[in-house]
């Protein structure tokens, strides 16, 4: 296992906390939704090339190849421990979908490897060099015409989700989300992007940003 970087944050955010994983994405995060939402926007084409970056426990590879059993799913995360529940989770479905352990700020494929990149939840927990240095990387690995799917908190749109923002913004790597940042981060990377708000956690709206790679 290789050592997680200073800042670096579990995909529980705790290690002790890995267990409620999987409920809490369920009933706090309207999962269903966030998924769903991911696929759709991915767009994914026969025998593509699926790489899905924070993939924490494995649903969304899992989705992703239920939903396109022909595609070459690929999931990578830092965290060792939520990746030996993804590979539980995968053998239960007996798919075929390859774990790798590593940081998004340096993936380790080649240049041009996938057809579609998507990560969901992730972006909120780094800081905005961090994104930076990961959306290069992401676009690097990227095949010419492929597509990044990012699924994230971003601005608010309900009243309510207006009144909590301000609280949202004291946690320092959710400013440029809750501003809606990631659209110019991710325009300064060379993407040609569209956002779409995906749906309302009550609290916080999750937004997808799709970006074509040039």
């Amino acid at each position: 296992m290789s050592a997680r970087p200073e800042g670096y944050i579990p995909a529980a955010g705790e290690d002790w906390l890995l267990p409620l994983y999987d409920p809490l994405q369920r009933f706090v995060f309207r999962e269903k939704h966030l998924r769903r939402g991911v696929l759709e926007h991915a767009r994914i084409g026969p025998r593509s090339r699926v790489l899905d970056v924070g993939c924490g426990t494995g649903t969304q590879a899992v989705v992703i190849k239920r939903a396109h059993p022909d595609a070459e799913v690929t999931g990578l995360d830092g965290d060792a421990k939520a990746l030996a529940v993804a590979r539980r989770k995968i053998a239960r479905e007996g798919l075929d979908v390859r774990l790798d352990e590593g940081l998004a700020t340096a993936l380790p494929y080649p240049d041009a490897r996938f057809d579609r990149v998507v990560s969901s939840l992730v972006f909120h927990h780094l800081s905005d060099d961090v994104k930076r240095g990961a959306i290069l990387e992401i676009r690097r690995v990227l095949a010419p015409g492929g597509v990044f799917v990012l699924a994230d908190f971003g601005r608010p749109v309900s009243w309510f989700e207006r009144l909590i923002a301000p609280r949202l913004n004291q946690f320092e790597q959710a400013r440029t989300n809750i501003s809606g940042g990631l659209r110019d981060l991710l325009t300064q990377a060379g993407f040609a992007v569209d956002e779409a708000p995906l749906y309302s956690m009550g609290f916080a709206r999750v937004w997808c940003w799709r970006g074509a790679r040039a």
